[in-house]
């Protein structure tokens, strides 16, 4: 009874994981003024508001990810639920800052013409990134299907593997870089966008040192000669040339 119950609610997780992505995406893109409709809140009191919601979702979020946290976390919650769960507060509090968001209207860019198209295209190119790179290592496992799986089906729960598919070899973390390129790439971007996206920039990056001091502890050596082979987020034209060169092979 209880693996069918963790398995159902990794579906559930699953789905509300797919369904505030789709919200994300139509609010960046500001779809029905969703992003900018007017509350009359002061800019200040808009800007106190807004920085509160990213900071709750950047606090838990990094939390929740830390190794000491997990080992505690798992002795509540069955290990087979711990990634659903991530993902469920991940959802849970993404929407909740959306769904609060104070806009703050002036704007500082509004892309016409040609310079529209390029931005959604880099837009919706980010998009694409994310998705290759959640994909590249393994989706389900990403979203903690996998794990509630191998739990249902009485299987073992896979250990992590180093691994660098095409992505990996030319930036370490593809996924935030389309994260950011997403956050910064919307054709109508106003001093509430800005705040979004520079604050999802400064978390982004607070939380890749973390992480990467996670992956050291984790993969000893190996990650660590990754680390000094491969740029974390900005690709250099010879690792690009040299991954497709290996990629090919």
């Amino acid at each position: 009874m209880l693996r069918a119950f963790i398995m159902m609610y990794a579906i559930a997780s699953y789905v509300a994981f797919l369904a505030v992505c789709l919200w994300l995406m139509a609010f960046l893109l500001d779809v029905g003024s969703i992003r900018t409709n007017e509350t009359g809140t002061p800019a200040i009191h808009a800007a106190a508001i807004d920085v509160l919601l990213i900071s709750l979702f950047g606090l838990v979020h990094s939390v929740m990810a830390r190794p000491a946290f997990k080992r505690h976390w798992t002795r509540i919650i069955p290990k087979a639920a711990e990634r659903a769960t991530y993902v469920l507060q991940s959802s849970v509090l993404l929407a909740v800052i959306m769904l609060f968001w104070q806009p703050i209207p002036f704007v500082i860019w509004n892309a016409e013409g040609a310079a529209k198209l390029l931005m959604l295209a880099v837009f919706f190119g980010g998009w694409g990134l994310i998705v290759i790179a959640i994909f590249a290592l393994d989706h389900f496992e990403f979203t903690g299907l996998r794990q509630a799986w191998s739990h249902f089906d009485g299987s073992a729960i896979p250990t992590p593997l180093f691994r660098t598919p095409l992505l990996y070899r030319i930036v370490r973390h593809p996924l935030q870089l389309g994260i950011v390129l997403v956050v910064f790439s919307v054709p109508e971007l106003t001093g509430g966008g800005l705040l979004f996206a520079s604050s999802m920039l400064a978390y982004t990056l607070i939380g890749l040192r973390f992480e990467e001091r996670a992956l050291l502890r984790e993969f000893g050596e190996e990650y660590a000669v990754y680390r000094r082979r491969v740029p974390m987020l900005v690709p250099r034209l010879p690792v690009i040339s040299s991954a497709i060169a290996k990629h090919r092979t």
